[in-house]
């Protein structure tokens, strides 16, 4: 049998560490729209119908499930403005929501990159 001679990027219990890391953090950001809502809510859309507008192509029900979710992990806070008539509702980011700038670019970096090596002509 031949030995794997690829210098290791992690020793075992790193790997594990890394992946139940992982795990935890797509449980909360994973699928296909939570990252997408909390980049709309960022630049502003803070309204449920600006958010659905700019987030293209998921429905209502899915929308508001997902800011729920995100509600319930601290990354969004829902505000009414009872005050207001009609009562207006707004979604914002917290603090918290901060602390996925750096991800969020270099997702976005290794995105553009991704797409031009992938539709690039060699």
């Amino acid at each position: 049998m031949k030995e794997n001679t690829q210098k290791k990027m992690y020793t075992e219990m790193e790997c594990a560490k890394n992946l139940a890391a992982v795990e935890d953090a797509l449980y909360v950001l994973g699928g296909k729209w939570k990252l997408r809502i909390i980049i709309a809510l960022v630049s502003g859309y803070t309204r449920f119908n600006e958010i659905q507008r700019t987030v293209k192509g998921i429905s209502a029900r899915v929308l508001s499930n997902e800011l729920k979710s995100l509600e319930m992990n601290e990354l969004v806070k829902r505000v009414v403005h009872a005050d207001c008539v009609p009562v207006i509702v707004e979604y914002v980011p917290t603090d918290y929501t901060e602390t996925l700038k750096e991800l969020v670019s270099i997702l976005g970096k290794w995105g553009i990159n991704h797409k031009k090596r992938i539709t690039s002509t060699n």
